[in-house]
């Protein structure tokens, strides 16, 4: 089964362009963290799109720190980052290095060896078995990565809202999280 998945894996080129074009194209796509030898792996069915520095509602707005050296790229890397004391959440990076945009993988739909709910960020981590240490960690690796499905099925898709970004004004109205209409795993905000 891994090396099935090795051989999906997405390319840097996927990564390498505008960030709401690879959000959209994530949904389907397979997300696999290998632990101890075991694939963890979901199907992405719900993403949030961050376009860089001047999107308010980006880590990145708040300049290049320690916490968001990885969200300043290059593309292709995860961005892991720790919030309310309690939850992980999983980023692509996306465009070109500097650029610092990325996309928030919100819900996945469990594939394999996937336990408790995938439904909000911090359970998609939790289940995938995805921490901080894994920020910065280059998505063409043989232990994190995401992989294109056996099947490319089509999915309509539904634009809404971000979520929890109410503090970034007019950022906060943007259509910039994306999901795949009538997935029972897309979270409920």
């Amino acid at each position: 089964m891994i090396a099935g998945l090795h051989r999906r894996r997405l390319p840097r080129r996927f990564y390498d362009r505008d960030t709401r074009v690879v959000a959209r194209e994530l949904l389907g796509m397979q997300l696999v963290h290998v632990v101890d030898a075991v694939p963890r792996v979901g199907r992405i069915v719900e993403v949030e799109a961050y376009l860089g520095p001047h999107d308010l509602a980006a880590h990145s707005a708040r300049g290049l720190t320690p916490r968001t050296r990885p969200m300043f790229g290059p593309p292709g890397h995860a961005y892991v980052y720790f919030v309310y004391g309690m939850h992980h959440c999983f980023n692509t990076v996306t465009e070109r290095e500097g650029h610092a945009s990325g996309v928030l993988v919100r819900a996945v739909e469990p594939v394999a060896n996937l336990a408790g709910s995938t439904r909000g960020p911090g359970l998609v981590c939790r289940a995938l078995g995805i921490d901080r240490r894994l920020s910065g960690h280059d998505l063409l690796s043989d232990d994190l990565f995401i992989a294109r499905p056996p099947r490319r099925e089509r999915v309509a898709i539904v634009s809404r809202p971000r979520v929890g970004v109410d503090y970034a004004g007019a950022w906060a109205r943007r259509l910039l999280r994306f999901y795949v209409r009538g997935n029972r795993w897309v979270s409920r905000p």
